[in-house]
């Protein structure tokens, strides 16, 4: 199987403006609403979002990162020592929406994960999950987003891969079989 692209540049960023107008539409201006976003690479989606939402909205939900190394249940099973993320939660939760946001969701594992980890920060009055890749019927744990950008059906031994114009060089999702992961 060759690489397929799921999303180019351009549905790349109409998918993540659609992610926005969605968000407007559930938590208006975001005053009891945060978007926290998962370590490693759901920090580049809520990057992205409070850009677009600041030029929607006029200003900028408030935004931050969560690390969910030690909250993993596999953290202790790999070979080398794993280097804990930067969490960034600088302000309370208590009582507030908040939309946890990742790239991709596949077993659910990640976001069971940034659940436990999201408590020692207070008891939020409701989480909600976006992601702008669902890999459908690959669940471990009975969990599912309220936003998505994209759904795709896949194989377990293939591979969805989101690269970021600020981190890979250009902004793309693409499927590929397990052995061409570059």
């Amino acid at each position: 199987m060759e690489k397929q692209v799921i999303l180019d540049s351009k549905q790349f960023d109409l998918t993540l403006t659609r992610l926005c107008h969605e968000l407007i539409e559930q938590h208006s201006d975001f005053s009891s609403a945060v978007l926290i976003g998962l370590q490693p690479r759901g920090i580049h989606v809520v990057s992205r979002l409070r850009d677009k939402l600041e030029r929607l909205l006029g200003n900028a939900p408030v935004c931050g990162t969560l690390d969910i190394t030690f909250y993993r249940d596999d953290f202790r099973r790999r070979e080398k020592p794993i280097i804990p993320n930067v969490t960034n939660i600088n302000f309370s939760i208590e009582g507030k929406s908040v939309i946890m946001v990742d790239d991709v969701l596949f077993t659910g594992r990640t976001i069971r994960s940034g659940m436990d980890a999201l408590l020692a920060f207070g008891r939020p009055k409701n989480v909600q999950l976006l992601v702008l890749v669902d890999r459908r019927f690959s669940r471990d744990l009975p969990i599912q987003a309220d936003y998505i950008g994209k759904s795709v059906d896949t194989l377990l031994q293939e591979k969805v891969k989101v690269s970021w114009l600020e981190v890979d060089g250009e902004d793309k999702i693409e499927l590929f079989m397990m052995d061409q992961y570059e």
